[in-house]
């Protein structure tokens, strides 16, 4: 297994002084050690992955070095339109090393939204001329970084990204040095939050709910209470989604209740659709984020969204209702409010870092999901 310290010597060693990305768990410990090692404006963990394409290109241009950019494979959507029509060699020719974690290998088991894209993972590579290296956990670490030093030759020398793709296990784990959240003080627990939020949603309301533990929340709240699953929809994927999927249900109903629940990294993710949910002026679209200031389901690294008023956002993006709360009294009477305003609004719930450690899965598969929910919207109200 490789040491990620080992790694970023390495890349120090060649250079390499510039990290950004979105993460990803088969990265999480390199991540980490990245975090500890390097001032922020050396490590910066962008709102999406194109933007951290964009983070890499403007630090060659001003420093003439090659940026390393980190990502899931998941991610790689998000990185095609910079890629090829900047950093191509063919347009802007900019050398970036990309550091992939691969997600859905095929022949190893993994989680159903990660198959396709795992499957064809080298294959987009392929098809995006991006040369790239495989390296995984049998390999020796000189192995390793003979491999990523070739690939390091090939980016400098053509001035073009390249792309070390990482298996599953291949790094050794490593320890934070502070894993003490700024956020612990918050009171209210997510898993409290969602078990609210779904109480006081109408008999007929159906929930758009975001990638990660909240969605595992959410079933197990369901599970627990033997309730229905069919008025949720799980977004096992697609991260930064779920509000422009409720926003269509929400506009094609316009009777029924709809709720988006998501996340403070997945709103950050592509928070321009929030302009477009909060200028529909929908009566019945009511957006939750559950703000708990981390991507917790890869890692539990920082998001900079308790930083910001995500509810100040909401109300500039064309939100007609848009409050922040941080206790359960508050966040119970604020919902109430939203239910009554009759227009699209926005509620922003503080709440702390962590999760149970045996939070279940969902355990019906996504087209079992998808027919639920379809059932459920084909009803009258």
């Amino acid at each position: 297994m490789l040491k990620p310290e080992v790694l970023v010597d390495f890349l120090k060693d060649n250079h390499v002084t510039f990290y950004s990305g979105v993460p990803d768990s088969l990265l999480k410990d390199f991540c980490a050690y990245v975090d500890d090692e390097f001032p922020k404006d050396n490590h910066i963990i962008a709102a999406n992955e194109g933007a951290a394409i964009g983070l890499g290109i403007g630090y060659h241009l001003s420093s003439g070095k090659t940026p390393l950019i980190y990502l899931q494979n998941s991610g790689l959507g998000n990185t095609v339109n910079p890629l090829l029509s900047l950093a191509s060699s063919e347009v802007y020719s900019i050398p970036i090393l990309l550091l992939i974690g691969w997600r859905g290998e095929p022949g190893v088991k993994d989680e159903p939204q990660h198959i396709h894209q795992g499957r064809v993972t080298p294959n987009l590579l392929d098809a995006m001329d991006i040369p790239y290296i495989i390296i995984d956990s049998q390999m020796s670490q000189d192995e390793v970084l003979n491999s990523i030093i070739d690939q390091l030759d090939i980016c400098n020398k053509e001035k073009k990204p390249v792309c070390v793709l990482v298996r599953k296990g291949t790094f050794e784990t490593y320890k934070k040095k502070s894993n003490e959240s700024p956020h612990n003080d918050l009171k209210l627990e997510r898993e409290e939050a969602v078990e609210i939020a779904a109480k006081e949603c109408e008999k007929d309301a159906v929930i758009v709910c975001t990638t990660g533990m909240l969605s595992r929340e959410l079933f197990e709240y369901r599970a627990n209470n033997r309730l229905d699953h069919g008025k949720d929809f799980l977004c096992v994927g697609g991260m930064g989604h779920a509000s422009q999927i409720a926003t269509g249900i929400s506009i094609n109903q316009k009777e029924r209740p709809v709720y988006c629940f998501d996340g403070d990294g997945a709103s950050l993710m592509h928070m321009g659709s929030m302009a477009i949910s909060g200028t529909k002026n929908l009566p019945n679209l009511i957006h939750i984020v559950f703000n708990n200031g981390c991507h917790e389901s890869v890692g539990g690294q920082p998001t900079v969204a308790q930083e910001i008023s995500l509810s100040k956002v909401a109300l500039s993006l064309g939100y007609k209702f848009a409050l922040t709360v941080d206790n359960k009294r508050d966040f119970v009477e604020v919902i109430r409010k939203a239910k009554e305003f009759y227009s699209t609004s926005f509620i922003e719930v503080l709440v702390r870092p962590g999760h149970r450690a045996d939070i279940g899965r969902p355990t019906t598969t996504p087209k079992q999901n998808k027919e639920g929910l379809m059932e459920t919207l084909d009803q009258k109200i």
